[in-house]
């Protein structure tokens, strides 16, 4: 496949991951409406955001792998899954696409009668005083870190030429689901740096300063996966011969 159309499924998905996920965050998740109760909550959002990638691996995994995620490629290329010259137009066009995905959202939730972007959050990442659960650095850091780890164990897993074909965008989109049930509270949940850069630069202030770490941890995380898994599976693939969901 040519890295144009690559390059183009990617900026889809990832837009399609900010718009879903980050938008059931700021659009539904304490939404009242006429019936008290009604929003999806915390759960609901987490379950949006693993359907996001559920549904754009099944959508785009055979064109670009379905990446979606700065961490992922970083993590693949360690693992020796994925070309390290094609690296860094994937992070590219992931940011790029959070960035489209969030614009829209903003134009979406500006409609609603005094819905302030900034005050609302914006469903952008932080620590401490931005923390949903009023975590620390350390926390934040040590959360993101072995949450994206682990995301990137299952995929480097779930993707394995061993493992059951055709059950992989399955197991990592439910992956992706439980780790916001856990670390939603903590840092609103990255385990992205693109999805994370995305809503950042709209609220901006602080958003931006804290997001350092929405880079630094998830890449760390990714990397140790891809160091970690081909040893505990015996198995190093040959560059290129399968990205995150290409079979």
């Amino acid at each position: 496949m040519q890295l144009s159309k690559r390059l183009a499924a990617e900026l889809f998905g990832t837009f399609w991951l900010v718009l879903g996920g980050c938008g059931s965050a700021v659009l539904a998740a304490n939404f009242a409406g006429p019936v008290h109760g009604l929003g999806i909550g915390f759960v609901g959002v987490a379950f949006a955001f693993g359907l996001t990638v559920l549904t754009m691996a099944y959508a785009i995994g055979h064109i670009s792998g379905c990446h979606l995620n700065p961490a992922v490629s970083v993590g693949l290329t360690v693992a020796g899954r994925f070309p390290a010259r094609d690296l860094v137009p994937y992070i590219v066009a992931q940011v790029i696409g959070a960035v489209l995905g969030a614009f829209v959202l903003s134009l979406i939730a500006s409609g609603k009668p005094g819905f302030d972007l900034v005050s609302s959050g914006f469903a952008s990442n932080g620590y401490g005083d931005r923390s949903p659960g009023h975590y620390s650095l350390m926390a934040a850091f040590i959360c993101e870190v072995v949450m994206t780890g682990f995301f990137l164990f299952v995929i480097l897993g779930a993707t394995d030429k061993r493992a059951p074909a055709g059950f992989a965008p399955i197991a990592i989109g439910l992956c992706l689901t439980l780790i916001h049930l856990i670390s939603i509270p903590v840092t609103n949940t990255s385990v992205n740096p693109a999805r994370s850069t995305g809503p950042a630069l709209f609220v901006g202030g602080a958003a931006v300063d804290q997001l350092w770490l929405f880079w630094v941890a998830p890449i760390l995380g990714a990397v140790i996966a891809g160091f970690v898994y081909p040893v505990v599976a015996a198995s190093r693939a040959p560059v290129a011969s399968r990205s995150a969901l290409a079979d």
